[in-house]
């Protein structure tokens, strides 16, 4: 394997822009996703809010580790391509608007399964009652336990459908930013 520190030196030039643009868009994400977690999940403002929070800082982090892991590998093009796009806010050959409607996608699903990903951990090990046998329990039925496994599914597609839903808007709200950003 490569080693990706071997020649790793400060940046000359540090695309301020960029770095607050992802701020903002990290912001936007939150209150859009801690809102669809409050109203749809029906978790407090509080607990909405800090998964909001987790899931989009790891995420973010999560995906700055993978650009900076494929960016050595991609051609010298796409390379400069970039450097327009991230400095300068333009795009000089046509094609590559169609490599970057192609990576928006797999962004867009990317982030959704990530996202999906971390949710589930964080509802999984932030519950206090996972894994703890009240002895209140009532005896265990075939019919409770077929009914207890038909509510744990409907959660689970109560969870990604609401990311789903969450990550859409939070992108739909970004991409109208960047679109405004544009003219």
């Amino acid at each position: 394997m490569f080693d990706l520190f071997e020649n790793w030196t400060l940046p000359q030039v540090l695309p301020v822009g960029a770095v607050l643009f992802d701020l903002l868009f990290i912001l936007m994400a939150i209150s859009i996703e801690a809102y669809c977690f409050n109203s749809r999940l029906n978790f407090d403002k509080k607990t909405s809010i800090f998964y909001a929070i987790s899931i989009n800082l790891f995420s973010s982090i999560i995906g700055w580790v993978v650009f900076f892991l494929i960016e050595p590998v991609l051609p010298i093009q796409l390379k400069s391509e970039l450097i327009n796009f991230v400095f300068f806010n333009s795009l000089k050959f046509s094609n590559t608007q169609t490599v970057v409607i192609l990576m928006a996608f797999i962004i867009f699903f990317g982030t959704f399964i990530v996202k999906l990903f971390l949710l589930r951990i964080f509802s999984l090990v932030l519950n206090e009652n996972i894994g703890k046998k009240s002895e209140d329990d009532p005896p265990t039925t075939d019919r409770y336990k077929w009914r207890n496994l038909n509510r744990n599914k409907l959660i689970s597609n109560r969870l990604v459908s609401t990311m789903l839903i969450a990550n859409s808007l939070s992108y739909s709200a970004i991409t109208l930013v960047l679109l405004f950003r544009r003219k």
